[in-house]
C-alpha cells in the first residue's frame, strides 16, 4: 500500500493541475446534481417498533387531526377570554392549518392556541415563517404579550450557525501558523477541508438515495469533517516538510510523505468509517442515517487528504516553508518527555487511569431525554411560551400524550378506557375521544400531572401501557398505542439502551480487527480498544456534569438541568472511538517504524513520542478549536456533542496518548508486537511503510532506494 500511495503522491504533485482539476470538476457535478436531483433531508425521528411508532402508524391511518403536528400559541392579559377570538381567526386562516382549539386558565389571563397542522410531510419551512409572522402582525396591532412553540419549531426552527464554525477555523489557523510558521503551510490543511467540506455538505442530498439523512446531520458532519480533515492534513504537511529538510525535491517529499503519514491517514480514517457505520446496529433508522452522513464526509476529507492535498504540496514547492527554511526536527522537549514517562512508567499509568476513572464516574448517573422547550433560553419565544402553559395549565400541558387505540370491530372499549386513563395518578385530564370508524381508529389525548422532562411521566407511560390498557383492552380484540413527542422521545431513550451494548461490541469488535491487520500486535489494538473506552467514558461524565448536574453550565449557555439527548452516546461512541483512534494510528505508526529498525521497544516508545508529540498536540488542539467552536450556538444537541468531543478528544491528546499509551507500550515490553503465529498465516501482508533517512537518488528522480535489514528494499 505504501508504495501506491508513494506513486498516487509523486504523481499528484508532479501534475498538480490534473488533481485539482478533477476535484474541481467532481465538486461542479456533485453541486449541481445536488440541486437538480437531491432530495430533501429527513425530518422525522420515527424508530419502527417501538410502541410510540405503531401509535404514529394508526394515526396516520385516521382523518384525526392527531395524526400531524401542533404548534401552540399562548396569549397573556388580563382578561385573555376577550383577547382571544381576532388571534384563533388569524391563526385558523394560515395555510396547511386543519383546526385550532382554544382554552383560557382558571384565573382568566393566559389563553392558548392550538394550532393543528397534518403530518411532517406535507408541510415546508414556509410554513413556520407564516406563523411568525402572523404573531408578531398581532403582537404589533394588539400590543398582546404573545409567544409560541410546539412541535412546528421543532421540525423547522434552525438554530443560528456559523459563528461557531468561524470561530473554530480562526482558531485553528492560529494554531497552524504557531505549528508552521508559514502562511502557506496554514493555508493548504484549512484550503483543503474547506473544500471538501464544501463537497460532503452539499452531497447530503444525493446521499439521501440510499438512505433517508435527518435534517441535523450536515451540522454533525461538518462538525467531524472540518476536524478530522485539517488533522490529516497537518499530519501529512508536517511529514512532508521534514522531508524536504532532509533535501529531498518537492516531488519526492510528497510521495514519501504519502507513502508514510498517508498509509496512516487510510487506517486511521478507515477507522473512524468502521466505528461510525457500527451505528447501523442501533436499528434507529434517523440513527443510520447520521452515521452514513458522517461516515461519507470522513471518506471525502480522506480522499482530498491523498489525492488533493499532493497536488496542492506540489503547487506550493519550498514555499510551504516561509522564510524558515528548516522544518523543526523531532523535539528535544518531547524526547524528554517520552523518556521521563518510560522511566516512571508504573505511577504514571495508575495516577493517569485514576484520573480517567474519575471523571468517568459519573456516567453512572447519566439521565437519557430529550431537551424541550423548557430547557432553552429564556430570550426564546419557545421557553417563554412553555413557561406560561405550564403556569396556567399545568406542567403537564407541554407534553401531553397521544393515544391511539386499534378499535377494529369494538369501539364500546373507548369510553371505559378513556375512563380508566383519567382514573390514573398520573395523568390530570383526558379530552374527548376521537373515533374514526371506518379507519377502526380511536384517539385519546391525555395530560400528565408532571413536564415531559419530569421521571414521572415516563413512567406514567409505562404504567399506561402495562397496567392500564391491559385491564380494559384484556379479552377484546382492541389494542392501544401511547403516542406523541414526550412518549416518542422517552421510547428513543430506552431503545437506545436496549442496543448500546451490541453497538459498542460490533465497533469495538472491528476497530480491533483492523488494528491488528495495520500493526500486527494482539496487544497493542487490546491497548488502543481499552484505553479509547476510557476516552469515551471521561467525555459520557463530563456531559453529565455539565448539562445534568450544572457545573459550569452558565459559561456555555445552559440555562438548567438537561437530559442527555438519547441518541448522543450512540454518536458520540461512534464519533469519539474513532477519532481517538486517528491520535493512536499516527503515534503507533511511528513507534513501529522505529521498533522495525532495530527491535528496541523503549528507544522507539520515546523516539514516537518525539517525533509526532508536538504534531499530535497541535493537531489536538485544533479538533478542540473546532469542536468547542459549536458550543457557542444554541442547540443544545450540537453544545452536547461539542462539549463531549473537545474534552475526548484534549483528554485523549494529553493524558491517554502521552501518558498512558508510553507508559503501558514500556510495561509490556517486546510483547507489544506479539502475534500468535497461526494468525500472522491468515492475516495479509501490508507493505511496510517506507523508511526514513533514505538514500535519495542524483536528481530526486525514480523511486526511493532506501534498505533496511529489517524491511528489505523499499524502493
Amino acid at each position: 500500500m505504501s508504495h501506491l500511495l508513494y506513486r498516487l503522491g509523486r504523481s499528484a504533485a508532479t501534475r498538480p493541475w490534473v488533481a485539482i482539476g478533477a476535484w474541481i470538476v467532481l465538486a461542479v457535478v456533485v453541486i449541481a446534481s445536488s440541486s437538480a436531483f437531491g432530495r430533501e433531508l429527513d425530518e422525522s425521528f420515527e424508530a419502527p417498533g417501538l410502541d410510540s411508532y405503531r401509535a404514529a402508524e394508526l394515526l396516520a391511518e385516521t382523518q384525526a387531526d392527531e395524526g400531524g403536528i401542533t404548534a401552540h400559541v399562548v396569549l397573556e392579559a388580563q382578561d385573555a377570554a376577550a383577547q382571544l377570538a381576532p388571534v384563533e381567526a388569524a391563526l385558523a386562516g394560515l395555510p396547511h392549518v386543519l383546526s385550532t382549539t382554544s382554552s383560557v386558565s382558571p384565573d382568566g389571563e393566559i389563553a392558548l392556541v392550538r394550532v393543528q397542522y397534518p403530518a411532517i410531510e406535507h408541510l415546508e419551512k414556509s410554513d413556520l415563517a407564516n406563523l411568525k409572522d402572523v404573531v408578531a402582525d398581532l403582537r404589533d396591532e394588539s400590543s398582546l404579550t404573545l409567544e409560541t412553540g410546539g412541535d412546528l419549531f421543532f421540525a423547522f426552527e434552525e438554530a443560528p450557525t456559523g459563528l461557531g464554525e468561524v470561530a473554530g477555523i480562526v482558531v485553528a489557523m492560529v494554531i497552524l501558523l504557531i505549528a508552521f510558521g508559514s502562511f502557506v503551510a496554514m493555508g493548504l490543511p484549512i484550503g483543503m477541508a474547506l473544500f471538501g467540506l464544501v463537497v460532503g455538505v452539499t452531497a447530503m442530498k444525493l446521499v439521501t438515495y440510499l438512505v433517508d439523512i435527518p435534517a441535523g446531520a450536515p451540522q454533525l458532519a461538518a462538525m467531524v469533517g472540518l476536524g478530522v480533515g485539517i488533522d490529516y492534513a497537518l499530519f501529512l504537511v508536517t511529514r512532508h516538510r521534514e522531508h524536504l529538510a532532509l533535501g529531498m525535491p518537492v516531488e519526492e517529499a510528497v510521495g514519501r510523505a504519502m507513502a508514510t503519514a498517508g498509509q496512516a491517514v487510510l487506517f486511521a480514517g478507515g477507522t473512524v468509517v468502521v466505528a461510525i457505520l457500527g451505528l447501523l446496529v442501533a436499528g434507529i433508522p434517523f440513527v443510520t442515517g447520521g452515521g452514513v452522513a458522517i461516515s461519507a464526509m470522513v471518506l471525502v476529507m480522506v480522499l482530498a487528504s491523498v489525492t488533493l492535498l499532493p497536488a496542492l504540496l506540489g503547487l506550493a514547492g519550498h514555499r510551504i516553508n516561509g522564510r524558515r527554511r528548516s522544518p523543526h526536527r523531532p523535539s528535544t522537549g518531547w524526547h524528554r518527555w517520552g523518556a521521563h514517562v518510560t522511566r516512571h512508567a508504573t505511577p504514571y499509568l495508575v495516577g493517569g487511569a485514576v484520573l480517567m476513572l474519575a471523571l468517568a464516574a459519573p456516567v453512572l448517573a447519566l439521565n437519557l431525554g430529550f431537551p424541550d422547550d423548557g430547557t432553552k433560553p429564556e430570550s426564546r419565544t419557545e421557553r417563554r411560551a412553555y413557561d406560561l402553559i405550564a403556569e396556567g395549565f399545568g406542567p403537564g400541558a407541554n407534553g401531553p400524550l397521544v393515544i391511539a387505540v386499534d378499535i377494529s370491530q369494538e369501539a364500546s372499549v373507548v369510553t371505559p378506557l378513556a375512563e380508566a386513563v383519567a382514573a390514573d395518578p398520573g395523568i390530570t385530564s383526558v379530552g374527548e375521544p376521537t373515533v374514526d370508524l371506518p379507519a377502526g381508529v380511536a384517539t385519546l389525548v391525555a395530560q400528565p400531572t408532571t413536564s415531559p422532562q419530569d421521571e414521572s411521566t415516563q413512567e406514567t407511560v409505562a404504567r399506561l401501557r402495562n397496567v392500564v390498557f391491559p385491564a380494559v383492552l384484556d379479552g377484546t380484540s382492541a389494542t392501544a398505542h401511547v403516542g406523541g413527542q414526550t412518549a416518542t422521545f422517552a421510547d428513543l431513550g430506552d431503545r437506545v439502551q436496549e442496543r448500546m451494548l451490541r453497538f459498542v461490541a460490533a465497533v469495538l469488535l472491528l476497530s480491533f480487527l483492523l488494528l491488528t491487520l495495520l500493526f500486527r500486535s494482539v496487544l497493542v489494538p487490546l491497548k488502543a480498544v481499552v484505553l479509547n473506552l476510557l476516552s469515551v467514558g471521561a467525555a459520557y461524565g463530563v456531559l453529565v456534569m455539565v448539562f445534568q448536574w450544572g457545573w459550569a453550565a452558565d459559561l456555555i449557555g445552559v440555562e438548567s438541568a438537561v437530559p442527555i439527548v438519547s441518541f448522543i452516546p450512540l454518536f458520540m461512541f461512534a464519533i469519539l472511538f474513532g477519532l481517538s483512534m486517528d491520535y493512536e494510528v499516527f503515534l503507533l505508526s511511528r513507534v513501529r517504524e522505529e521498533h522495525r529498525r532495530d527491535g528496541d521497544n523503549t528507544r522507539a516508545v520515546i523516539e514516537g513520542i518525539a517525533g509526532t508529540g508536538r504534531t499530535i498536540t497541535a493537531a489536538a488542539l485544533i479538533m478542540v478549536a473546532v469542536f468547542s467552536g459549536f458550543v457557542l450556538g444554541s442547540d443544545p444537541v450540537v453544545k452536547m456533542m461539542g462539549v463531549g468531543l473537545a474534552t475526548a478528544i484534549f483528554l485523549d491528546a494529553t493524558v491517554v496518548r502521552l501518558v498512558l499509551v508510553p507508559a503501558t507500550m514500556k510495561l509490556l515490553g517486546d510483547a507489544n508486537w506479539w502475534l500468535p503465529g497461526w494468525l500472522d498465516r491468515l492475516l495479509p501482508e501490508l507493505d511496510p511503510a517506507l523508511v526514513e533517512n533514505p538514500v535519495v537518488t542524483p536528481g530526486g528522480g525514480g523511486r526511493p532506494n532506501g534498505h533496511n535489514p529489517r524491511l528489505g528494499r523499499t524502493g
